[in-house]
């Protein structure tokens, strides 16, 4: 006969429950919730209960992040990793020696540059060539859509002056139309495509590796928002069904499948076959299909309702790229959402928000609301037209809240070409709360920190942790209650685990501690507290 006592106890701290309310006391048996409130916690206390003192810490929803590339990231730590540096010198000797203690890769891969660290961006073959003279080297960018190559490497990929851009990117050039050595977008295939393969050891290895930092930062699910091949990183789907399969998954874990942006209808059928076949409960599904709608605003492959301004403040001929027609992405996802696939797209200017929005108005008007929490991430700049249209449309604004601040890469690379009008209305994270949209929360690792506590801390301030200066666009700054909701109900709402990102009673024991109270803390401290423990189903993942 089950015994009716707890197997864990938390005391002795706030237990955070959502919209700002807080508790204290809340007990776990067999994995799930089983009391909240210090009154029925006390009752479900035994000789075999494990008392857990939060020690004036906070008890939280486990965290979980909408938007990561989870197994990329975690193989890039393993490759010359450029994260944390924005200086062309640091990335040469750190390049220098990467190259020297791997002289057995054929090729030098890896990245994280920022652009800011190169004037206009764009790094040069040169740079790379003086520390790689003879050995090929890819090295994407921090935000993964650009990667910077050398002299060696263009050639073997047989790119010279004569070399067309592709459709969906851009080959950067010198005034004499040589290749610079910076590649932008669809352009990094024609590199790329040339890379060793990476093995399905190497897969798991980087799953696993990103899986206990996640959990060391209070992560305890997440969407893998790219499972497909894609700029060199390859479908990191067999590392997600082999891990699950061998016991060693330990997170709740979403993917999105890539949508081949070069394709049309006919990859649905696969789609349906990936989904069934990794559809692997309860850690792993696949329900949800990723669609790239445009590139990034520092490289002006952003789509925008405007062209871009000039260096000179004049309008210019370029106003981004729509990698999916819109006609043919409304019928897309009209078809998708009627096979109950969820949508994860990429939108960050103001015109693929507003084709992705269309494509989902025609998507309902053909099929009617059938719950599948389609997601529009990134949302840079948005038309204060659309903003509205997210609660009407039932649409899910899932943001990265790190990219809402003040630095180089921001004022020099884009507010600029966006102009000052444009630039107001950049990340709107207060106007869509207003406006009734539900929020979800991500970081996009690697291309920015996974650390949630990071994406709190500027979705309140405006500022990064550690940051200094003016708040950016401070009138769309949320309140902290909020900002937790984010990355506990709202994320858990967009990937259809409503029984996590909430501690409330049947809910499952997906939990992280604080070691200490942000409400206590003063906001632009809030990025102080540090996770001490993790807990996915009631066991343990991570102690500090």
């Amino acid at each position: 006969m089950p015994s009716e006592h707890a197997d864990l106890i938390f005391t002795g701290g706030p237990a955070y429950l959502g919209g700002g309310r807080t508790t204290t006391g809340v007990a776990v048996t067999a994995g799930r919730i089983s009391a909240v409130g210090p009154e029925r916690t006390r009752a479900l206390a035994g000789p075999g209960t494990e008392v857990i003192d939060l020690a004036g810490g906070l008890l939280l929803p486990g965290f979980t992040d909408a938007h990561i590339h989870a197994v990329s990231g975690g193989m890039e730590l393993g490759q010359c990793d450029l994260t944390g540096f924005t200086d062309a010198a640091e990335y040469a000797r750190l390049i220098g020696e990467y190259a020297r203690s791997h002289p057995d890769q054929a090729w030098v891969r890896g990245g994280g540059w920022s652009m800011e660290a190169f004037p206009g961006g764009i790094p040069t073959r040169q740079a790379l060539d003086a520390v790689l003279p003879d050995r090929p080297a890819y090295l994407v960018n921090r935000d993964h859509h650009g990667a910077w190559v050398n002299t060696r490497a263009l050639r073997l990929a047989g790119i010279d002056r004569h070399t067309p851009d592709p459709a969906d990117g851009r080959i950067e050039r010198d005034a004499d139309g040589e290749p610079v050595g910076m590649l932008q977008e669809g352009a990094t295939h024609l590199v790329s495509r040339l890379l060793p393969k990476l093995t399905a050891a190497d897969r798991l290895a980087g799953l696993l590796r990103a899986q206990r930092l996640l959990h060391s930062l209070g992560i305890t699910a997440w969407q893998d928002a790219l499972l497909g091949d894609f700029n060199g990183m390859s479908d990191a789907s067999g590392a997600y069904l082999e891990a699950a399969e061998r016991g060693s998954l330990t997170a709740r874990v979403t993917g999105a499948l890539w949508w081949d942006r070069d394709r049309g209808a006919e990859q649905i059928d696969e789609l349906l076959e990936r989904r069934s076949r990794l559809d692997v409960a309860p850690l792993l599904r696949a329900r949800t299909v990723k669609i790239m709608q445009d590139g990034v605003a520092e490289n002006h492959t952003a789509a925008m309702l405007e062209p871009y301004l000039t260096p000179c403040g004049n309008a210019g001929g370029n106003a981004g790229l729509s990698f999916v027609e819109p006609e043919a992405l409304a019928k897309y996802l009209t078809a998708l959402d009627a096979l109950d696939f969820q949508v994860h797209f990429h939108a960050l200017g103001d015109r693929a928000v507003r084709e992705a929005l269309d494509a989902v108005a025609a998507a309902r008007e053909a099929n009617g609301d059938r719950d599948n929490r389609h997601h529009l991430a990134h949302l840079q700049v948005m038309h204060p037209d659309d903003i509205p249209r997210f609660g009407q449309l039932g649409a899910v604004a899932n943001i990265q809240p790190l990219w809402a601040c003040h630095e180089p890469q921001m004022d020099v690379l884009t507010i600029p070409f966006l102009g000052q009008r444009r630039a107001g209305w950049q990340y709107p994270f207060g106007a869509l709360l207003a406006s009734g949209a539900r929020l979800a929360g991500g970081s996009d690792w690697p291309v920015s920190s996974a650390d949630p506590l990071h994406g709190i801390h500027t979705a309140v301030n405006r500022i990064a942790p550690g940051g200094s200066g003016p708040a950016f666009l401070p009138e769309q700054r949320i309140a902290l209650a909020d900002a937790l909701d984010l990355y506990t109900a709202g994320s858990a709402y967009v990937t259809h685990a409503e029984d996590t990102g909430r501690i409330a009673e049947g809910n499952l024991a997906d939990l992280t501690v604080l070691d200490r109270n942000p409400v206590e803390l003063p906001a632009e401290r809030i990025a102080d507290a540090v996770v001490r423990l993790t807990f996915v189903a009631g066991r343990r993942v991570f102690q500090r």
